[in-house]
């Protein structure tokens, strides 16, 4: 029987990927993968086989790639560029630290790189760049050695301005370096220009595609990357991350069917392949989507079988954050407060795996009014957010303590401390509207800004809670709690026209809900009345 999650819509060729081991053996058509040429000066034979390295890379199939970067070498043990290759594949996704045991090898495999020269002056500035995310791993944070790397990708592409690879990857170290609390998207939009041009005259690159979604994946300029996001499918359908990278613009737009259907293949691509991280990625994007449009069994039917997935690695924490997340934003998107308050939290090294748990609980235990319950979550994020601290992680400990502070509020409110309450909200929502969230992720668990309207209706602030609520539609497009909560603010302050606009949107987003959920039957309700 089918999994209700998996379309019936989508077609047996969609679903179709090739298994990792005829993949890095290169028996793949290269035309769903897109087409790369990056020049070496490595033997004929060997060069083929490096261009096909290359499109598993530029679609972040690092385990794929650095098979077939390992093909290279063992077609032309002298092609130095090959080591490269195989470095910058165990970097894996560049918007996530790797694990210590990657940068080891990584390391070793560039100083095999060092110790038998590239033939090429080009090729060296290569090796000598990538060198910068290497270079003292065990000792300087990952932040510092991306913006080393960043900047040595700027001398490399200015020395070689007719070489498209180095542009190109200078292009997504602008992305992976950019300050999160940067609003202008310097960084992003300077990327962006590069990559803009590269597609006029590559338009089946595929780094050229996914690499712009990613520059573009920001509220403000999300409408940007639509058109890279309708292409990088087309350009790499084999690719499970090619077929879920459109739904991070549709997410950001609130394109949920799109993101839908986007991310169902690439979790079907994905298990196919056996890429467990992305599979399960692609599946915590899922979940969010189905609430936004009610569509609760769904939602529950892909936990389900994110539960199923087994053998991944935990030192790497995309599949675990997926695993943490989902489960908690099934609950909180549901107003389901015992459920989150007895989430099960599973072991895992990286903190802000741990504190997604912990903070849905704490949110849960608060709404419950379980204040001590409550305080010992906070307690284990205040841990989370200290070792975050001693790590230098300065974007997750941000994350860890904006989760900390609305726990918190959430304390004071069922402490009876209502104008405290207020503050805190503010400040967190203050403090989140000035960050970024991580591509890990298709959203926080419920938005600052949108519990801080809750409270503010709660108590009866209709018009600061009406605006609360739309300043959250702004920044998250068509998010299902955010329209019913603008909605009911609208109805309460008299504005009734405004009311039925909203109370309309959650009608709209609610048509193929599997559940009638009571905020959508008072929706429809309202819709339905006449005057």
């Amino acid at each position: 029987m089918q999994r209700l999650w998996l379309s019936a819509s989508v077609s047996a060729a969609a679903l179709a990927a090739f298994s990792l081991t005829n993949l890095a053996s290169g028996q793949s058509r290269d035309n769903q993968l897109g087409k790369v040429k990056f020049e070496t000066s490595c033997a004929s034979a060997a060069q083929a086989q490096f261009n096909r390295a290359m499109l598993y890379q530029h679609s972040f199939w690092y385990r794929a790639s650095q098979k077939a970067f390992e093909e290279v070498l063992k077609t032309d043990p002298a092609c130095s560029m090959a080591h490269w290759g195989v470095a910058l594949s165990l970097l894996w996704n560049p918007h996530v630290p790797p694990p210590a045991k990657n940068l080891g090898e990584g390391a070793a495999a560039l100083e095999k790189a060092k110790a038998n020269p590239p033939k090429t002056q080009r090729e060296r500035d290569y090796v000598a760049a990538l060198a910068e995310m290497y270079k003292d791993h065990d000792k300087v944070d990952h932040r510092t050695r991306m913006t080393n790397y960043t900047a040595a990708m700027e001398k490399l592409a200015a020395a070689y301005p007719k070489d498209d690879e180095a542009q190109i990857y200078y292009a997504l170290a602008l992305n992976t370096s950019a300050s999160p609390g940067d609003k202008t998207f310097a960084n992003q939009l300077k990327g962006a220009g590069i990559l803009e041009k590269i597609w006029k005259s590559q338009p089946q690159h595929p780094g050229v595609s996914h690499y712009l979604i990613h520059l573009y994946d920001y509220p403000a300029i999300a409408a940007k990357g639509l058109d890279a996001a309708r292409r990088y499918a087309k350009v790499a359908p084999d690719a499970p991350h090619a077929l879920h990278m459109p739904s991070h613009i549709f997410t950001r737009v609130g394109y949920w069917k799109d993101s839908i259907a986007s991310n169902v293949r690439s979790a079907q691509a994905a298990k196919e392949s056996k890429e467990l991280h992305d599979q399960l990625h692609a599946m915590d994007y899922l979940v969010y989507a189905h609430l936004q449009l009610g569509q609760e069994k769904q939602a529950k039917a892909v936990l389900n079988d994110m539960k199923a997935v087994t053998g991944y690695s935990e030192t790497f924490f995309v599949g675990p954050f997926a695993l943490a997340a989902s489960p908690a934003r099934f609950a909180v998107e549901r107003n389901a407060w015992a459920e989150a308050a007895a989430l099960e939290v599973k072991a895992n090294p990286a903190a802000q795996v741990l504190a997604m748990t912990h903070y849905a609980r704490a949110l849960g235990a608060a709404k419950m009014g379980n204040v001590p319950a409550a305080k010992t979550e906070i307690a284990k994020l205040d841990e989370l957010h200290k070792v975050l601290i001693d790590k230098k992680d300065a974007y997750w400990s941000g994350q860890v303590d904006i989760q900390r502070q609305v726990a918190s509020a959430w304390v004071l409110q069922a402490e009876g401390k209502t104008d405290e309450a207020l503050k805190g909200l503010a400040a967190a929502a203050d403090a989140e509207d000035k960050t970024e969230k991580h591509p890990v992720t298709p959203g926080p668990l419920a938005p600052a800004r949108e519990l801080y309207g809750n409270l503010l209706l709660e108590r009866g602030q209709t018009k600061d809670a009406l605006a609360a609520y739309e300043a959250t539609l702004q920044k998250e497009p068509n998010r299902l709690l955010a329209y019913v909560g603008a909605a009911r603010a609208a109805e309460r302050s008299g504005d009734k026209a405004k009311a039925r606009r909203h109370y309309a949107k959650v009608v709209e987003l609610a048509t193929g809900a599997d559940t009638v959920r009571p905020e959508i039957a008072e929706a429809r309700s309202f819709v339905g009345k006449k005057g």
